[in-house]
């Protein structure tokens, strides 16, 4: 049992692993994707790459790769999922703000409920892509 210097019963692990810690605060949906995303090199605690395993203390800076790069700080030690409310409080985010999601479209895309691509449109994408295709011997009047 953790306790302080009087011997009190301290409300908190002094120490929790660091997949852990990333599913109970939300950033990750599941602890199987928080492990993985620590295998896969994308967990660094206080600069250092991170293993599952690792432990996480109060006051470590995390940084996370996710859909974009996020800078936490852990204020508060949590073993279970609990729910938003209480997970914002057991971080600081220091991440940058997104980008403006005008800028997180790739080009080529096309409104939401326009259906498919035309073939036309299709390859009107692929050149904007890059992926330049061989015409076909049938489309030379396209």
């Amino acid at each position: 049992m953790d306790r302080d210097e009087h011997g009190y019963h301290q409300p908190g692990p002094a120490s929790v692993r660091v997949d852990v810690w990333l599913w109970a605060v939300r950033i990750y949906k599941t602890r199987s994707a928080a492990t993985a995303a620590c295998k896969a090199g994308h967990v660094k605690i206080d600069g250092e790459r991170a293993k599952p395993a690792q432990r996480i203390h109060v006051g470590d800076e995390v940084r996370v790769r996710t859909d974009r790069d996020r800078i936490l700080v852990a204020q508060e030690l949590l073993k279970k999922r609990v729910g938003a409310p209480i997970a914002a409080k057991a971080l600081i985010d220091n991440s940058p703000p997104p980008p403006p999601r005008e800028f997180t479209a790739p080009i080529g895309f096309r409104d939401r409920g326009a259906g498919r691509p035309t073939k036309r449109e299709r390859r009107e994408i692929d050149r904007i892509r890059g992926r330049e295709t061989e015409p076909e011997p049938w489309d030379a009047g396209d």
